[in-house]
Formats: C-alpha cells, structure tokens, sequence
C-alpha cells in the first residue's frame, strides 16, 4: 500500500511540473510556426509578454497566441500592429501587407469575429491547419470568397477591422 501512495505522489508531482514549460521548450516551439530563414533571427515573445529571445529581422514568434494555447504564430511589424489594435480592441487599417504564419495550425475560430467564444452562436467556425495570413488593404478583399471550405484563400473576419486573408498550406 505504501508503495502504491509514493507513486501516486511521484505522479502527481511529475503532472503539476509538466505544465510548467522551459523557455527552449516555448521557443522551440515559437520557431516552429514559421520557415527557419525567418525563426532563427526573430524575437521570441511569451504569451504574457515575456521577451524569451531578442530577434534582429523584426519578426515576433509566440508559443501560442493565449494562455495555454500551443498554436504558435510568427507575425511581421504589420501584422503585429494589427495584434495589439485586436487586443485593446481598437479600430486597425493598413495601407501594406502584413504577413503572419501558424505553420502548426490554429484553435477553433469564429471565421466572423474574432471575440466569438461561443461555438453554438450561428457562426461559421473552423480550424485551419498549416496556413499563414495576409494583410492587405480592406479595399483589395473585394470580390474574395470569405468561405473556409471553398478549398483556397479566404477572408476571415471580413465585416471588422480585422480583416486578412487565410491562406492554407496542406
């Protein structure tokens, strides 16, 4: 019986420590969102914020784009403007391409408003795999399919500021 209790202590100890990551295991994982040639000179940021690695090409990469979300994301300066409008949910336009990868994939998203959480709420949603993002102008998404499953690119989040063009890669 004692033997029995150390090891469902030592397992429980062993679940509490494996959700804590290394910060290697955060950047590794942020690098894998993106080609290499463009990882490897990034800055690496935490979900929280956290500098993990200070990059030279102006990309950021994150691990996850929330608290224990392992989707992670290599955005450009313009794609990132376009991040911290969509955090203090401020109004966002571009007059450049932004581009942003998630080369691992995403979570569930309301392919209509990016502040959806409630999947039964008459929204499209999805969960694109390997994909990377454009921004363009909201004036060039004219005439593009803003269907997920029409089997290319398609725009996401068309009717706010938001707007960007989902391009899969699979």
């Amino acid at each position: 019986m004692r033997t029995i209790y150390i090891l469902l202590v030592l397992m429980l100890v062993s679940l509490s420590s494996y959700g804590e990551e290394s910060a290697e295991v955060k950047i590794t994982r942020a690098e894998s969102a993106a080609h290499p040639a463009i990882t490897r000179e990034a800055t690496i940021m935490d979900v929280d914020g956290t500098m993990l690695r200070k990059g030279t090409n102006g990309w950021v990469c994150m691990p996850g784009i929330m608290p224990g979300d392992n989707h992670p994301m290599c955005n450009d300066e313009t794609w990132g403007q376009l991040m911290t409008a969509l955090s203090k949910k401020e109004d966002f336009k571009t007059d450049r391409v932004g581009i942003s990868y998630m080369l691992q994939g995403d979570a569930l998203v309301s392919n209509s408003s990016p502040y959806a959480t409630d999947v039964n709420n008459g929204d499209v949603w999805v969960q694109e795999g390997p994909h990377m993002m454009l921004l363009v102008p909201k004036e060039q998404l004219v005439g593009l399919s803003d269907d997920p499953f029409n089997g290319g690119p398609y725009v996401m989040w068309k009717d706010t500021p938001y707007a960007h063009i989902m391009v899969p890669i699979k």
